[in-house]
């Protein structure tokens, strides 16, 4: 299967990750990419950055080892209103955004009802591009309700290859992955498959991914970051301009 963008992937600027800007870049080139999007966790996620970062992030060249990089954020979806970590004065400057349900970050209840509130809400931000990893039975979700809203707000739901990984603390993922790939299908909803990469290594590294679109016969366009331009486009932000 070919994909032309890593959409989540962090560095050593989010606290546990492992390798620097130049050395994913580098890596993305060697694997044959053509896109990176640098994903780095946002302010409430313990050890990452702060705020300063984020706005900042205008100086960096969007070219590097011949990659063209999305610059952005992981954000955290903090509570069932979807309320997220960095405000939109904030996420407006940014390239890209995942947002996602950590335990560290999200207070509130854990029932299904409440986490698919929590996501529907942060679906609803103007800038919230991707739902990273709502694969996780720890904040079960309606997978008929998310693909639903993620086709009508244009929001991009994340195939998360690390969630399938024997090392994974996610549960039940292969699973929830399954059944949002057959809403997703059902509902004619884009996703993407995000490495969600804390070391260079495990760039562009689908296996696990690529074995459940096999098993669900998911239709190729419905992938969007199989394509550079495609994901582009289909950006929030994009879709502003």
């Amino acid at each position: 299967m070919k994909i032309e963008i890593d959409t989540h992937t962090h560095t050593l600027v989010s606290g546990h990750a492992y390798s620097t800007l130049k050395e994913m870049a580098e890596s993305a080139a060697e694997k044959g990419l053509k896109g990176l999007a640098v994903t780095e966790h946002a302010p409430d996620m313990p050890g990452s950055t702060n705020v300063f970062y984020f706005q900042n992030l205008r100086v960096v060249p969007r070219k590097r080892a011949g990659i063209e990089l999305l610059l952005g954020a992981e954000l955290n979806i903090l509570n069932e209103a979807g309320e997220l970590d960095l405000p939109e004065s904030v996420l407006s400057l940014l390239d890209i955004t995942v947002a996602s349900i950590h335990r560290p970050c999200y207070k509130g209840e854990r029932d299904k009802v409440t986490i698919t509130n929590a996501y529907i809400h942060a679906m609803e931000n103007p800038y919230v591009d991707i739902i990273g990893h709502p694969d996780d039975s720890r904040f079960p979700s309606d997978y008929e309700i998310l693909a639903k809203k993620a086709k009508e707000t244009g929001t991009l739901l994340e195939v998360n290859n690390s969630s399938l990984s024997p090392v994974t603390f996610r549960e039940n993922a292969r699973e929830n992955i399954l059944k949002m790939l057959f809403c997703c299908k059902k509902y004619g909803t884009g996703i993407v498959l995000g490495t969600d990469s804390h070391v260079d290594e495990t760039i562009a590294d689908y296996s696990y991914a690529e074995e459940l679109i096999r098993e669900a016969d998911f239709p190729k366009e419905l992938i969007v970051n199989a394509s550079l331009e495609k994901l582009k486009a289909s950006l929030k932000r994009a879709k502003k301009l």
